[in-house]
């Protein structure tokens, strides 16, 4: 099966932050597999910048390393390389002063009526500033558009200040809020089994659902991110963003169209009903922790402290939370959430788990009949399984048992499936902003997260220990089985 690709108009797209770590791992390698799949066309530019002293040969090496790098030996093919390779320049652009922004603007004078992207690929704190130049140099056209990255701020006012920074500049129509989990085909395949099939929304309530479960799990520590990672912790860099985003489409109303404005305001409407978590009931509702030494598949490995050097910090780096939606749909099906660095895998995964049958026919000998799940795996292998009960085959009698019916997006449709980054890149191009994160979407989802960390900040214990590679503090363990559920591991079954 050969999946479609459409063309999109031919652009510019300049990159602040051309030499860092997310131009390198992801910005560089989605732009090359689109023009490789021949869906960018024509003189489309990719102009890169950055503090460094670089010329554009320089650039195209560093660009080569990182393809080399990311980008399977599959994907790469000399000849596609060298053509992507002609398509990007170098500036150096000092984003703080004035150095190389007269530079910038020569090198896109005479191209105002083509689609323009300025991809923000550096750190927040430079997003104003930034915009503002863009705006005093005359950057900003009609048909400009402008790619932030999480995250937007570390509380609802620091996330204020941020969009009216921007926003000063770009109408909100220009401004893209990226969030890369939002562009998993999983993702988009959830809108579909939801929207798409009358199987599933008939029953897509309380009465039916009985838990969900939100996993982001990584094995990893804070690779080199220490000093940005103790000021923010796990419930700002993926509670507040990525997992949030998620239980808005699991919970969310059926929007009138796949609209962009249609289903942010189905998104909002989530964020609003989500139970208020404050200092009354943030040791009921939530578990914070931190990792101790442990081992991992690579060995030993060091603790979060001896990691970011310090002799103590009070930063989470795994949270639990009990979330509510407080609708008519939802009351009373709890969301349970989960991420944490330096856990026992690698997964991300949404699990609905319906409610057991209300009674059963069969007798003892048939076995335990265990409640139905909707497993959607976000990584590391995209796909859906539904877990039902069948009968085992046979002679012998009537025997149950649980088993999976798993669909693999890479095995059932055979093509190679996109990074998010690449979808959403595109996204940007078109001028489709369903995908991405609007204002009052950002500052919901800090409205409901600002007073859990508030709550933590006037508690004297320090976050919970948990041993490298375990699946975090036992206090996780026993918030969801106080309830009489149990965390859904993939790789236990």
């Amino acid at each position: 099966m050969v999946s479609r690709v459409i063309s999109v108009d031919t652009f510019d797209f300049v990159i602040f932050g051309g030499t860092g770590d997310l131009a390198r791992r992801k910005l560089l390698p989605a732009l090359y597999q689109r023009d490789r799949a021949g869906q960018i066309v024509g003189d489309t530019r990719i102009i890169a910048t950055a503090r460094a002293n670089l010329d554009a040969a320089g650039y195209r090496k560093l660009a080569r390393e990182a393809i080399e790098g990311f980008v399977k030996p599959s994907e790469r093919d000399d000849a596609g390389i060298e053509a992507f390779l002609q398509r990007l320049s170098y500036l150096s652009v000092d984003a703080m002063g004035d150095g190389g922004w007269k530079d910038l603007a020569a090198t896109l004078k005479g191209a105002q009526d083509r689609i323009r992207v300025f991809y923000l690929a550096t750190s927040p704190d430079f997003f104003g500033v930034i915009s503002s130049k863009l705006g005093a140099n005359g950057l900003v056209t009609p048909a400009t558009r402008v790619v932030i990255e999480k995250p937007v701020g570390k509380s609802f006012k620091s996330a204020t200040v941020v969009n009216d920074a921007v926003g000063k500049v770009f109408t909100e129509q220009q401004i893209y809020r990226i969030d890369h989990y939002l562009g998993k085909e999983t993702v988009q395949n959830l809108m579909a089994l939801r929207f798409a099939n009358a199987l599933f929304e008939p029953i897509w309530n309380a009465a039916h659902i009985d838990h969900v479960q939100i996993t982001v799990a990584e094995t990893i520590g804070v690779e080199g991110r220490g000093g940005y990672y103790d000021t923010a912790g796990a419930v700002r860099d993926m509670v507040q963003n990525h997992i949030l985003q998620l239980l808005c489409l699991v919970a969310m109303e059926p929007p009138s169209a796949l609209d962009a404005d249609a289903v942010r305001d189905e998104k909002l409407k989530i964020l609003k009903s989500l139970k208020p978590i404050d200092e009354r009931n943030v040791n009921a509702l939530t578990v914070r922790g931190q990792y101790d030494a442990g081992a991992s598949a690579d060995g030993a490995v060091p603790g979060y402290l001896e990691e970011i050097g310090k002799p103590s910090s009070q930063t989470e780096t795994f949270v639990a939370i009990k979330a509510e939606v407080e609708n008519w749909r939802w009351a009373g099906t709890p969301f349970y959430l989960r991420s944490g660095k330096r856990l026992a895998e690698r997964m991300s995964e949404i699990v609905v788990s319906f409610r057991p049958i209300p009674h059963s026919i069969f007798d003892s000998s048939a076995g335990q009949i265990i409640a139905n799940q909707l497993v959607i795996r976000l990584q590391p292998d995209e796909g859906v399984k539904l877990q039902i009960m069948i009968k085992d085959p046979g002679p012998g009698g009537m025997r149950l048992r649980s088993v999976p019916l798993d669909m693999s997006f890479a095995d059932a449709f055979g093509v190679r499936n996109p990074d998010a980054y690449e979808r959403l890149v595109m996204d940007v191009v078109r001028g489709n902003p369903t995908l991405f994160m609007r204002r009052d979407e950002v500052e919901a989802a800090w409205h409901w997260i600002d007073p859990i960390i508030e709550a933590w900040g006037q508690s004297a214990a320090p976050p919970k220990a948990y041993r490298a590679g375990t699946w975090g503090p036992s206090a996780a363990v026993a918030l969801i089985e106080r309830d009489g559920r149990t965390w859904h591991e993939d790789g236990a079954g």
